[in-house]
């Protein structure tokens, strides 16, 4: 790899340290190192416009937290530039690079080749409201119905290739990716997937049912979530919503696009869940 694309999320502490390194040491190596401009229309945005990122850019590298790199990946769907993060959030399940003293090496394995790609699922969902389509998007992680009031119960029935599977009262519900096993899913109690399986995980969030689980299905699979009450909100990884109501319904299947993540050798997916989970 020659040409590499920083996405920095600047508010995060250190980033602005970590993306002048970056820069400054691709380019002595006789790389390209283009910054995306977070300044759109007169004002700061946290998108990445993908007209803005060159033709030949053959790495796209995230500095943040996961955050950061889950909307890069949403905002280049479609563009199949493979993806590398260095973490400057909390967790961050998605990327490889923590370490300041690790960003060297793995800039070395980027132009040297030294690296596997690693394709990632993403899901596709339909908004209905009034039996027509408000809001249709993708997500990396998950796609999530959560409810307005906090003291009211989230009501809704599932199907499954329109086929009736279940109804359910709880706090909320997502459909995750494999990607977003370990993040909201793992939090509601889902089960961690490895993030080269292909399948989807449906998961109640605080289920007031004491027989209510996690439920894992097939790629091919279609899931329809038909609201039963009001004051509801539908989420694509947390960042574009639509409100919803009683008599509504969602659409997830997964999606014809994907997300390419760099692999390094050195790091695998148990190495990574095993040094997170053990800070939690």
């Amino acid at each position: 790899m020659r040409h590499f694309y920083i996405i920095a999320n600047l508010d995060k502490e250190y980033v602005k340290e970590a993306q002048a390194f970056i820069k400054t040491y691709l380019e002595a190596k006789g790389a390209a190192c283009r910054l995306n401009n977070p300044y759109q229309k007169g004002r700061e945005s946290t998108h990445t416009d993908s007209g803005q990122v060159p033709g030949d850019t053959e790495c796209i590298i995230t500095i943040g937290g996961d955050g950061t790199l889950i909307q890069a990946a949403r905002d280049l769907a479609g563009r199949c530039i493979p993806m590398v993060g260095v973490n400057r959030g909390h967790l961050g399940y998605l990327n490889q690079i923590s370490r300041q003293e690790d960003i060297a090496p793995v800039m070395d394995a980027l132009l040297e080749d030294r690296f596997q790609l690693e394709k990632r699922m993403m899901l596709k969902g339909i908004a209905y409201h009034d039996g027509k389509p408000v809001l249709e998007d993708i997500a990396l992680n998950e796609i999530a119905v959560t409810r307005q009031d906090p003291l009211k119960v989230l009501r809704y029935s599932v199907y499954v290739n329109d086929e009736y599977l279940n109804e359910y009262a709880a706090d909320g519900v997502l459909v995750a990716t494999p990607t977003g096993s370990t993040a909201y899913n793992l939090s509601a109690g889902g089960p961690v997937i490895a993030p080269s399986a292909r399948m989807m995980v449906l998961t109640p969030i605080c289920s007031h049912s004491l027989n209510a689980r996690s439920i894992v299905l097939a790629p091919e699979d279609k899931i329809e979530i038909r609201l039963l009450n009001s004051g509801q909100v539908v989420s694509f990884d947390g960042d574009s919503f639509v409100e919803l109501t009683a008599g509504d319904s969602i659409s997830i299947e997964c999606s014809r696009l994907e997300t390419v993540m760099v692999k390094l050798k050195q790091v695998s997916f148990m190495q990574n869940l095993s040094n997170h989970l053990g800070r939690i």
